[in-house]
C-alpha cells in the first residue's frame, strides 16, 4: 500500500504529532527535574528519586512506541475486545491485589515501580469502542447500540470509582465526545448539561434556592405560547426580582410557597387549554430536577467523604473555606503561578516550588513550576502546544477513511482534552481538585506509558489512511 507520492503507507507518519508529542515529553522532564533539583545534586541516574525513576518511564515509553509502530494495525483491530477484558481484569484484581496510596486501591508494585492500570484502561476503552462503532451494524440511532456504547466506557468508569479514584472515573466521560461525533441525538447533552447546573447550583445553595428558580424557569416555559407574551414575561422578571429580594432577606420559603401556587396555576390553565403533554411533560422533568437537588445535598452530606466535601467546598466557598485548610493548597498554586509575572523567574530558580510549598508538585501541580519558572509566556506556550495537539489529532480523525480509525482518533482527543482541561483549570482554583495529571508533562509512569500508546496506535493508523 502507497501514499499518493508513492511512499510506503506504514512509513509515512505524521511528524507533526510526533513533534508535538516529543516536545510534551521532554518538557515534563524537564519540569520535574526542575522540581526535584537541589543545588549540585545529580539525580538523573539516581533511579530512587522522581526524575529517575522518569527517566525509566520515558525510555520504556520511547521503546514501546517504536515497537507499536511496527505492529500492522490489524492487530488492534483484531483484538480491541481481548485487550479491553484485560485491563477489565486488571480493574478487578487491583482492587483485591494492588497497593493502597493515599486511600485508593489504584497501583500494581512491579519490580519497584508502580502501574495504574486504570491508566492503561482509557486506551483500551477508546480502542474498543471505536472498534464497536465502526460495525455496520452499530448505529447510535439503535438504542440498543446506545446502550452497549455507554456500557463499554461506564463498566471501567464504575470499577475505577470502587478504588476509589474519582479523578481518573472521571476522565471516561470523555467519550460522548466521540459518541456526539457518531450521531448521537443531542437530547442527551441537554439532559446532561441541565443537571450538571443543578448539581452545581445545589452546592452553592440550599435546595430550597434551586427549587424556587426551578419554578421560575418552568413557569417561563408555560407562559411562552400564551397571549400578550411581553406582558407575561415583564411580570415574571418582577416575581424574579422581588424573589432574589425576599430569599436575601431570609424569607426563602415564603417565597417558594407563592412561587409553587403560581406554578400550580399556570399548569391548569394549559391544562384546561388542552395542552395536556406540555403539562406533563414538564411536571416530571420538574419533579426530576427537585428529586436530584435534594440527591445532590442527600450525597454531599452523607455520603462524601470529609476530604471529599472540603475540594468542593474549596471550588464553589474559597470565602468560607479555612486558609489553613484545603485552600491553603489552591492559594499556594495561585500564588505560584502569579508570582512567574510575565516571563517567569528563569529554569531551575523557582522559590515556592523549590521549597515545596506546593503539594503534589511533580504530578497533579506541575504546572505551577511552569507558571513560577517560566512565566505567562511560558504557560501560554505549553497551553498552546495542547491544543494544537488535540486539534492535529482531530484533523488526523476527520482525514481517515476507516471509521475505526477515525473513532479512535476522537477518543484519543477526548481523553487529552479533559485531562487538560481539567488538570490546569484545578491548579487555578477554577475547577475542584481531583488528581489528575498534566498528560505528558507530570510524573507517572502509568500516565506517560498509557498516552505514549495513544499516540502511537495513532501514528500507526493515520499511517494506514490511504486504505478503503
Amino acid at each position: 500500500m502507497t501514499s499518493g507520492r508513492g511512499k510506503p503507507a506504514s512509513r509515512s507518519i505524521d511528524w507533526i504529532t510526533f513533534s508535538l508529542y516529543l516536545s510534551l515529553v521532554f518538557i515534563g522532564w524537564l519540569m520535574i527535574f526542575a522540581v526535584e533539583h537541589k543545588g549540585d545534586q545529580a539525580q538523573i541516574l539516581d533511579f530512587s528519586t522522581t526524575i529517575g525513576k522518569q527517566t525509566i518511564w520515558i525510555a520504556i515509553s520511547f521503546v514501546t512506541v517504536l515497537i507499536l509502530l511496527n505492529i500492522d494495525w490489524k492487530f488492534w483491530r483484531n483484538f480491541a475486545y481481548p485487550i479491553y477484558l484485560i485491563t477489565i481484569l486488571s480493574l478487578v484484581a487491583v482492587l483485591f491485589l494492588g497497593i493502597e496510596v493515599k486511600g485508593a486501591r489504584s497501583w500494581f508494585s512491579i519490580f519497584g515501580l508502580t502501574l495504574q492500570p486504570a491508566e492503561l484502561a482509557k486506551f483500551s476503552t477508546a480502542l474498543a469502542l471505536a472498534s464497536f462503532l465502526s460495525g455496520p451494524t452499530s448505529k447510535l440511532k439503535v438504542f440498543k447500540n446506545v446502550l452497549i456504547a455507554f456500557g463499554i466506557f461506564l463498566l471501567p468508569m464504575f470499577l475505577i470509582f470502587l478504588q476509589p479514584d474519582a479523578g481518573s472515573a472521571l476522565i471516561f466521560t470523555s467519550f460522548v465526545i466521540l459518541l456526539f461525533r457518531e450521531g448521537l441525538s443531542p437530547i442527551p447533552y441537554v439532559f446532561g448539561a441541565i443537571g450538571a447546573a443543578i448539581f452545581v447550583l445545589s452546592l452553592l445553595y440550599t435546595p430550597v434556592v434551586v427549587i424556587i428558580l426551578l419554578t421560575l424557569v418552568a413557569i417561563f416555559l408555560l407562559l411562552q405560547n400564551l397571549d400578550h407574551l411581553l406582558y407575561w414575561n415583564l411580570s415574571l422578571l418582577l416575581l424574579t426580582i422581588a424573589s432574589i429580594v425576599l430569599i436575601s432577606q431570609g424569607l426563602a420559603r415564603e417565597i417558594l410557597i407563592i412561587n409553587s401556587v403560581l406554578l400550580l396555576f399556570f399548569m391548569f390553565f394549559q391544562w384546561a387549554k388542552g395542552k395536556m403533554q406540555l403539562v406533563v411533560s414538564l411536571l416530571l422533568a420538574f419533579m426530576v430536577c427537585v428529586g436530584l437537588s435534594f440527591g445532590t445535598d442527600y450525597v454531599f452530606n452523607n455520603v462524601l467523604e470529609p476530604h471529599q466535601q472540603d475540594r468542593l467546598n474549596v471550588w464553589l466557598h474559597p470565602d468560607k473555606s479555612d486558609p489553613h485548610g484545603p485552600l491553603y493548597n489552591v492559594l499556594l498554586s495561585k500564588m505560584a503561578i502569579g508570582s512567574g509575572g510575565l516571563t517567569g523567574k528563569g529554569y531551575l530558580n523557582g522559590t515556592l516550588t523549590k521549597l515545596n510549598y506546593v503539594p503534589e508538585q511533580s504530578t497533579d501541580f506541575i504546572f505551577c513550576t511552569v507558571g513560577e519558572e517560566q512565566g505567562f509566556v511560558g504557560s501560554l506556550a505549553i497551553i498552546g502546544l495542547f491544543i494544537f495537539l488535540i486539534i492535529r489529532i482531530i484533523d488526523l480523525a476527520e482525514r481517515q477513511r476507516l471509521n475505526l480509525f477515525r473513532n479512535y482518533g476522537y477518543g484519543v482527543a477526548g481523553i487529552l482534552f479533559l485531562h487538560f482541561i481539567i488538570n490546569i483549570g484545578m491548579t487555578m482554583g477554577l475547577l475542584p481538585i481531583i488528581g489528575i495529571p498534566l498528560p505528558f508533562i507530570s510524573y507517572g509512569g502509568s500516565s506517560l506509558l498509557a498516552f505514549s500508546i495513544m499516540i502511537a496506535v495513532l501514528l500507526k493508523f493515520d499511517s494506514q489512511r490511504y486504505l478503503n
